[in-house]
């Protein structure tokens, strides 16, 4: 590759937010590991479809930078910092300091995506038609996440809509992928992975509400407008999971040893209260902790007064994290 094509990859790669490539990676990791248990198990296409997954999530980014700057003009949230509020940085920086073009962005939204769907193609030579409608129906969604005419982060449904495309839709089309079947296990799992990705989107969608709110943007937050229901969604959302992995061991669809995924609990109990507390004191401040697991370039994060963000950000994406982890390490240890 030339300096030229390496400068040009690795300027979009930066803008299309590979720091959360966990939300859609590992839930499709753990898949390959549910499905490197079957004897018609194919590293190859396995491999092809994680790194569809990958390229189909870096294309859905920068469409959502697209559809979402195409509306609004993305440095509205720098202009509710000057008013007062306590808003992220501005997205989109890479548009709104001249770096690319909206053109531009559209084009390597393009080619992203249809590098996915090419690699999604070759699958479907080898498994058939089920691959072709879950990756189309998933390709659908994710543009419609930001994307005229459904627009469904701006109608309350963006939340869910991500939980469903990298939890379930993912999960089962990277196991389908790899193996040509699927699994009451493998399904099962799917759920509480799906409520946990959708959790990382509704704990950023709690922490903007006021600038999306001013923005207009009706994520689920806005859409329940109150932060009493909000918590109920998250409380929801938070402990779910746990229900349907008791639910799946209770009537022997998972092992028992599955059990041992509620070790991750207090993390979601310690979420849980840190919200609760910025919902009636967003002022007061959280030490990092050993147990909220992995927060990359900490400092810089202090330094630019984002930690009250990133904090619980980080905490609910490392909750993910753990879950699919030891859930990988279980597929290939309980019976």
């Amino acid at each position: 590759m030339n300096p030229v094509m390496l400068h040009t990859f690795r300027f979009w790669y930066h803008n299309a937010r590979p720091r959360a490539l966990p939300q859609s990676l590992l839930p499709a990791l753990l898949a390959v590991c549910f499905a490197a248990q079957t004897d018609d198990f194919s590293a190859g296409l396995a491999l092809l479809a994680v790194a569809g997954v990958v390229l189909g999530h870096l294309a859905a980014n920068l469409f959502d930078d697209y559809f979402d700057y195409r509306e609004c003009k993305t440095d509205y949230r720098d202009h509710l910092k000057h008013e007062g509020f306590r808003a992220r940085i501005g997205k989109c920086l890479y548009l709104t300091s001249g770096q690319a073009t909206l053109a531009q962005l559209l084009r390597a939204a393009i080619i992203a995506m249809s590098a996915a769907l090419l690699l999604g193609g070759v699958i479907f030579y080898f498994r058939g038609a089920v691959i072709l409608w879950i990756v189309g129906a998933t390709a659908l969604l994710s543009l419609s996440y930001s994307g005229p005419p459904l627009r469904l982060s701006y109608r309350g449904l963006g939340e869910i809509t991500i939980g469903l495309i990298f939890g379930p839709m993912n999960m089962l089309g990277v196991h389908y992928a790899a193996c040509g079947d699927l699994s009451s296990p493998l399904i099962l799992i799917s759920i509480p992975v799906g409520l946990l990705v959708m959790n990382i989107v509704y704990v950023h969608s709690i922490l903007d509400f006021i600038p999306d709110k001013k923005l207009g943007k009706r994520t689920l937050a806005v859409f329940l407008d109150h932060p009493a229901a909000m918590l109920a969604a998250l409380f929801f959302i938070l402990f779910a999971p746990y229900g349907v992995i008791v639910f799946g061991v209770w009537r022997g669809d998972l092992s028992r040893l599955y059990a041992l995924l509620l070790l991750t609990l207090p993390m979601a109990i310690g979420l849980f209260f840190m919200m609760m507390a910025y919902t009636r004191q967003p002022e007061l401040k959280f030490s990092r902790k050993v147990w909220m697991g992995p927060m990359s370039e900490w400092q810089r994060i202090e330094s630019m007064g984002i930690d009250w963000f990133m904090i619980r950000w980080f905490l609910a994406r490392n909750l993910l994290a753990l879950l699919c982890l030891s859930s990988m390490i279980l597929s290939f240890i309980a019976p």
